[in-house]
């Protein structure tokens, strides 16, 4: 089957009402008590990644990494499926109803491994992008590289979000096949908005091979758009969200336009607190035009920690893969992360943590 070029008409959303009060975005001050409905675990898988949105049926839909727990961590790149869960709140209760996009074979470029899921509705259809790759299939205790370097982006359509998914037989957005180009390895943790003036956004990871293999590097953020969801993407090449003399600063950035303040915004994972000073952490930074960006007034977003319900704060290894979940009104209700709990990282849960009103 060839790749099929599906032409959505974006419509223009409204301006906000004259005399709006645009206030900098502070998300760090409004985070909640992560309630215990907010943990989403299943204890026979590694859940990770995960994005959410509200469907025309009242309730909330997730999506979500996951791979058997008896493979360890690192067998992310190599068995993880995206499945869906649904939920009356978007903070949970959450309860598995199946997987998304499975397994369909070495030979599918995405055939073994899909990860990374980002949901976007345009109009009536709904666009899950994602990573997917393929390689040896070999389990691996530590990074299987085969795999890592062949992910690609990728996007599956459905009209419902219960699917069925229509995928395709090549990426949305392939590596480039100049090898000095930034993304001339691999491609991967596509985070898509919509554009006010029609057409999406897309930031992603990518990777080149200035430095060895099989790491390569250095691993950057790139930006592409498109007139449509499902492409073709044109490609800027000018890496963002970058620190002098760092070649790995940031990862897992989530874009989204805020039609209020007329800018977008991007919560981004801050490897090692290039960005908030506060270690490794989320740190959020805006654009007026998706292109261009720069860190925002409130840097920090949160710390790899997570506040209780009996009033004390948790430490935890790991918060990443941010995304936000959004009310009819385009305001963020809550902030979902993926979560271990220590350094041997030996099981992992998504979190939904409430996002309170201005």
């Amino acid at each position: 089957m060839k790749f099929v070029l599906l032409i959505v008409a974006l419509p223009l959303l409204a301006a906000p009402p004259q005399g709006q009060d645009v206030r900098e975005l502070d998300l760090s001050s409004r985070l909640g008590v992560l309630p215990e409905s907010g943990k989403f675990v299943d204890p026979d898988y590694y859940i990770w990644c995960g994005s959410a949105m509200r469907g025309d049926d009242g309730k909330y839909h997730l999506y979500y990494s996951r791979w058997p727990r008896r493979l360890g961590h690192y067998a992310w790149v190599t068995h993880s499926e995206i499945a869906h869960a649904v939920g009356d709140s978007p903070v949970g209760p959450f309860r598995h109803l199946g997987v998304a996009l499975k397994a369909r074979g070495k030979e599918f470029w995405d055939g073994l491994c899909t990860h990374n899921p980002t949901i976007l509705r345009i109009g009536a259809k709904y666009y899950l992008y994602y990573m997917g790759n393929r390689g040896d299939g070999v389990e691996m205790t530590t990074l299987n590289w085969t795999h890592r370097n062949q992910q690609r982006i990728g996007v599956a359509v459905a009209e419902s979000p219960n699917g069925p998914w229509q995928r395709f037989d090549q990426p949305v957005l392939d590596v480039s096949s100049d090898r000095e180009a930034a993304d001339s390895l691999m491609t991967s943790n596509p985070s898509v908005a919509r554009r006010p003036g029609g057409g999406v956004l897309m930031i992603y990871k990518a990777v080149g091979q200035k430095r060895p293999l099989p790491f390569g590097g250095p691993v950057v953020h790139l930006t592409a758009t498109a007139e449509s969801p499902t492409g073709p993407f044109v490609k800027q090449n000018k890496p963002i969200f970058l620190a002098a003399g760092v070649d790995f600063p940031a990862e897992d950035p989530f874009v989204w336009f805020d039609y209020t303040a007329q800018r977008y915004y991007a919560v981004v994972k801050d490897n090692a607190g290039h960005f908030t000073k506060a270690g490794k952490s989320l740190a959020l930074w805006e654009s007026a035009d998706g292109l261009d960006w720069k860190l925002g007034k409130n840097a920090l977003v949160s710390r790899t920690e997570l506040r209780m319900p009996d009033g004390s704060v948790r430490k935890v290894n790991s918060l990443e893969r941010p995304q936000l979940i959004f009310n009819a009104a385009g305001e963020p209700v809550a902030l979902l992360a993926a979560v271990d709990e220590d350094a041997k990282r030996g099981h992992s849960y998504n979190v939904q943590i409430p996002i309170l009103p201005r």
